[in-house]
């Protein structure tokens, strides 16, 4: 990793992590997220993964507003640091921890791999 893209990286987790620590108090069922990337091909490359616990809450989450108000979130903490993406939503993906165990035994280095 180029020192660039390490700077990059940093800056992901600092904004993330604030996101997550929202999503955390004000999403029922959300757990954690995370990111990858292909610094080659940044930031059309970023995927935020946002994980619920169970797919009952993913579904509840799905068919309310709030997707619209995690997305908009997202968006106003990538652009504090300068991460411009064309439609923030093309870059947000979901999925729950019943998944990962039941299909992955509970590896998320697997599944996401």
């Amino acid at each position: 990793m180029r020192k660039t893209d390490k700077k990059i990286d940093n800056q992901l987790r600092l904004v993330l992590t604030q996101v997550c620590e929202v999503a955390l108090k004000d999403i029922d069922g959300f757990q954690w997220l995370t990111h990858l990337v292909n610094y080659a091909k940044f930031p059309n490359s970023l995927k935020v993964i946002c994980i619920f616990d169970t797919n009952a809450n993913l579904a509840s989450f799905l068919s309310s507003s709030g997707p619209t108000a995690l997305s908009a979130l997202i968006h106003t903490h990538l652009h504090s640091v300068n991460i411009s993406v064309k439609d923030v939503k093309d870059h947000i993906v979901y999925d729950t921890e019943q998944d990962c165990w039941s299909q992955h035994e509970g590896h998320w280095g697997l599944r996401l791999g």
